[in-house]
């Protein structure tokens, strides 16, 4: 696949991967125009089409945003730009003849931090499988989901706030518009994502601007969070960001604002969180809106009513996240899990509840749980990478390991290999199940099975009381 055409123009890519395994790869494709000057705070816009061939061979800068203090120094300097509105296509497909099923990422940072440009995401292991592998990058935190009552009177949806999802459903369509010249099936989609991610997946299945995007979904260590303030309450936020900025006694208070760099705005937004005894992500000030358009209501209102875009679903915590210690306890993923289920069963869609565990030894005899965030290594097949583990090591020494690296073992890479398996499986049929690996139950709250993923894979009862033993 020397260059592929897209409703844009023609773009070039890369290779990787061994002989006969061999994955094509598109990095930094645009799928929206670059959300600035006049376009920041606004809806994404269509791409400017380009002449000639596009080289879509390296990644774009990450998304602006704060700094994240947990990451190693070196990582916390990687560049940052309100240019952002990009994508990264992988796929094993020769030609445009394919129909592979597409899997397209959400990634994680708490709707703050974090690119879908990181090198756990675009290992080559997961398309190995037979999907395409499509990772987005979209605005983050006071840039993606501010409101003020004077965007919401310059938008025709009197609407404000939610530009972070909107980016998402840009970029779906995208997805819908251009994936087959990728070897990819538009009309098999399968979205993921973790933590944040896992709440963007959320967003996606109870707005009715996703509606028809996408046609499976799965949700890691997420969902619980997927809360949303009212329109007036995020308004009030940004009014208080507008003022301290010092544009609300401007003359067009909208145009002094967009006139300043993004950096003093994120700034301002860190040290109004910091105000609240938290900070811009967990203070919360940034979060999601119901606007109106982009969500008519909460999220959990949604499911209860089964008025969400109904999918068959898979919801995967990590034992660790429901138990401690760590950086992320949420027990309240239980309930949540259970409530997507639920939803997914009464709109006649099958949901399948997962419970990872599989601690490299090491880490386990230290007294380290499975972490947040500790599945996505085996996700997509990325166990080997030391990068990778040390990049996250911060949570894995919250949640008890006394070791920089984990030492890996067969066991590691076989559990890698099976939830590769499931996870593709699912994206193919809608059913995780593998012959001859594993036949993985739907939920039903009758029986409250579950998927226990570990070496050996178990299935198991009782997920509701899981903390009861």
């Amino acid at each position: 696949m020397d260059k592929i055409k897209l409703d844009s123009g023609y773009i070039s890519g890369t290779v990787v991967g061994e002989p006969g395994k061999e994955v094509y790869c598109y990095r930094g494709i645009p799928y929206a125009a670059p959300p600035v000057g006049e376009l920041r705070w606004k809806p994404p816009q269509p791409v400017t089409p380009w002449d000639g061939i596009r080289e879509c061979t390296r990644y774009s800068i990450q998304a602006a945003q704060y700094p994240d203090m947990n990451l190693p120094e070196e990582d916390r300097k990687e560049e940052s730009s309100e240019d952002c509105l990009y994508l990264n296509v992988h796929t094993p497909a020769k030609d445009d003849t394919e129909q592979l099923p597409v899997m397209v990422w959400l990634h994680g940072g708490g709707l703050r931090y974090g690119n879908g440009n990181w090198s756990i995401y675009n290992s080559p292991s997961l398309p190995q499988h037979g999907v395409v592998l499509v990772t987005v990058n979209s605005r983050l935190g006071e840039m993606g989901l501010l409101a003020h009552p004077l965007l919401t009177k310059e938008s025709p949806n009197n609407a404000s706030g939610n530009y972070m999802f909107l980016d998402m459903i840009a970029a779906l369509n995208w997805v819908q518009k251009n994936i087959a010249s990728f070897g990819g099936d538009p009309d098999n989609i399968t979205i993921f994502g973790e933590s944040g991610g896992g709440d963007k997946v959320v967003c996606m299945l109870t707005s009715p601007l996703a509606k028809g995007l996408f046609h499976r979904a799965i949700c890691q260590s997420g969902g619980s969070h997927a809360f949303s303030l009212s329109l007036d309450e995020s308004e009030r936020i940004g009014s208080r960001l507008f003022a301290r900025l010092g544009v609300d006694k401007a003359g067009d208070p909208l145009a002094a604002a967009r006139a300043l760099s993004w950096e003093k705005i994120v700034e301002a937004s860190q040290a109004m969180g910091e105000e609240t005894g938290g900070n811009a992500v967990f203070g919360g000030l940034w979060e999601i809106t119901t606007d109106g358009w982009f969500l008519q209501d909460s999220t959990y209102n949604i499911l209860d009513r089964c008025e969400h875009n109904a999918v068959p679903m898979i919801t995967c915590a990590n034992l660790g996240e429901l138990t401690g210690p760590g950086l992320v306890y949420a027990p309240d993923i239980i309930p949540a899990y259970i409530k997507i289920n639920a939803a997914a069963t009464k709109a006649g869609k099958k949901g399948y509840i997962g419970v990872f565990d599989q601690v490299p030894g090491n880490f386990r005899n230290e007294g380290c749980v499975s972490t947040h965030a500790m599945e996505i290594h085996f996700v997509f097949g990325d166990v080997d990478a030391p990068k990778q583990w040390q990049t996250i090591n911060f949570m894995y020494r919250a949640g008890g390991a006394k070791s920089d690296m984990p030492v890996i073992t067969d066991a590691e890479r076989k559990v890698s290999e099976e939830m590769m398996q499931m996870w593709t499986a699912f994206a193919r049929t809608g059913n995780p199940s593998v012959p001859g690996l594993i036949d993985w139950p739907a939920y039903d709250e009758a029986t409250d099975n579950y998927l226990y993923i570990v070496n050996p894979l178990q299935v198991k009862n009782g997920f509701s009381r899981i903390l009861e033993g």
